[in-house]
């Protein structure tokens, strides 16, 4: 197969050919049709997650395609079947997985993390009738592959973690896929949100995604300074902050801006491999703060979200910014930190 891949931590990324994978017992080998290009893949690459220790490595890890082999043991799916996978494929077994909270789950596998990812035309997925989920008839495998990782998250993150209730005051910070997609989910539910980026093009793309109001976070605004803005626009502090991007000042601009008994979201990885960034934590005990993490979504809560993507509540297809092939995501993947983003990019490994 072909396939996108690195030979050490930081190192050239290439498109090569590897040898296909074979589905294992309970799992599948899905031929990729989408597969998002996420911030994560780029902390992957250069070094920061511990699970990425043979080499050479294929990142991917937020995809849609088609079942191409199944494994012993494997009931719910054939040969054919369009699907997508939460970025966490949980074991299917233990307490956490049979609660619904496979996102959690200590045997955990993830694409382009624990084993090779998605960005190749073929890629394994584990405990297959545990953690598939068919994609409904109407949604793309461009708009589904964006599910398994940043909009699955945003939609945890907003639902099930903040709690976003009508007329709530939400900052997001960082209108990068996630970011986006959590100001779409927000807005659904009726949150008032206020973006910030230091990217205008991605506060333009997070106007259309429903934010009421946005903030040019530029080079010269500290993260007190942000936050001040943030507490004129909602009246006295936001009720929900997310901090989608994973930085010391971005995680302080997100809780900084919340009012008394807020809810802060992390999402963005704070990678120890730059230092264990500082957070505000008298904020957070001076103003009764909740921290609450957030780590992707268990395909047992795929539902709910699909039928909002089904009825065009949700609309995932319109934060997809550029579809590109392999040559050009492997060229992406080195300067996706520093890059500008708005919108989502995918790869097809098909083109």
């Amino acid at each position: 197969m072909r396939a996108i891949a690195f030979d050490r931590p930081g190192g050239p990324v290439t498109v090569r050919d590897l040898p296909a994978p074979a589905a294992p017992d309970g799992g599948v080998v899905v031929r990729v049709h989408a597969t998002g290009l996420c911030l994560s893949d780029w902390h992957g690459w250069a070094g920061h997650d511990p699970d990425i220790a043979v080499f050479p490595h294929v990142p991917g890890h937020e995809l849609a395609g088609v079942v191409e082999e199944v494994g012993a043991g494997v009931v719910r799916w054939q040969v054919g079947d369009l699907v997508t996978s939460p970025f966490v494929c949980g074991c299917g077994t233990c307490e956490w997985c049979l609660a619904g909270d496979a996102q959690v789950c200590p045997d955990q596998t993830q694409p382009g993390f624990t084993h090779h990812g998605s960005w190749a035309e073929l890629v394994v997925l584990h405990a297959a009738d545990a953690n598939l989920v068919a994609v409904p008839d109407g949604v793309t495998p461009t708009a589904a592959a964006s599910l398994g990782c940043r909009f699955a998250t945003a939609y945890r993150a907003m639902a099930h973690r903040a709690r976003v209730a009508p007329g709530e005051w939400v900052a997001v910070v960082g209108a990068g896929g996630v970011g986006l997609s959590a100001v779409m989910v927000a807005a659904a539910r009726g949150g008032r949100v206020v973006a910030v980026d230091r990217n205008p093009d991605a506060l333009e793309a997070a106007r259309q995604a429903g934010a009421e109001h946005t903030v040019l976070a530029d080079g010269s605004a500290s993260a007190e300074d942000v936050a001040a803005r943030l507490h004129d626009l909602s009246d006295g502090g936001t009720h929900v902050s997310l901090d989608a991007v994973g930085s010391e000042t971005t995680c302080a601009t997100a809780v900084l801006g919340l009012r008394r008994r807020g809810r802060h979201v992390q999402v963005g990885l704070l990678p120890a491999g730059e230092g264990h960034p500082r957070v505000p934590m008298d904020r957070v005990i001076g103003f009764e703060l909740d921290v609450l993490g957030s780590h992707g979504m268990s395909a047992a809560h795929y539902p709910e979200m699909l039928a909002l993507v089904a009825d065009g509540t949700l609309r995932p297809q319109d934060l997809v910014g550029q579809v590109v092939d392999l040559e050009t995501a492997a060229g992406l993947l080195p300067g996706m930190r520093d890059a500008p983003r708005a919108g989502m990019t995918v790869l097809d490994p098909r083109r």
